[in-house]
This record gives C-alpha cells, structure tokens and sequence, in this order.
C-alpha cells in the first residue's frame, strides 16, 4: 500500500516537473522574442536620432545662412540708402 502511494507521489511530482520544464520552455522563448523585438525598435530607435541630428545639423546651417542674407540685405539697403544721399 505504501508503495503505491509513493509510486503515485513520483508520479505527480514527475508530471509537475515536466509541466514546469515545459513552461520555462515556453517563458524562455518569449523572453528570447522579447529580446529581439527590443534589439529592432533600439537600432530603429537609433537610425531615427541620427536622422534627427542630421536634420537639426542642416537646420542650424539654413539659419546660419538665412542670418547671413538678412545681413547682407540690411547692407545693401544702407548702401543703397546712403548713395541716394
């Protein structure tokens, strides 16, 4: 009698192992996938601030630029306005 019952013990706790293998299995396969999927929106994530900082570079030098003609104007306009003097 007591043998059965321990047979049947080993039994269930077997079962209950490879239920659990089977379940860390499956957790670490999502952990993998999770993984992955984190590794893709970094390097997205990474491609996306350096078209950022590419486009504020050019940004800062249309400024520049735009700065450069707005003083250009303003002395042409003296000039201008002081050889009609």
């Amino acid at each position: 009698m007591k043998l059965d019952e321990d047979k049947k013990n080993v039994i269930r706790l077997q079962d209950l192992v490879d239920k659990f293998q089977l379940k860390i299995k499956a957790y670490k396969r999502q952990a993998e996938e999770a993984e992955e999927q984190a590794n893709t929106h970094l390097a997205k994530l990474r491609e996306v601030q350096s078209e950022l900082e590419e486009a504020e570079e050019r940004a800062n030098i249309a400024e520049s630029q735009i700065n450069k003609m707005k003083v250009k104007g303003r002395d042409m306009g003296k000039q201008a306005k002081d050889s009609g003097e």
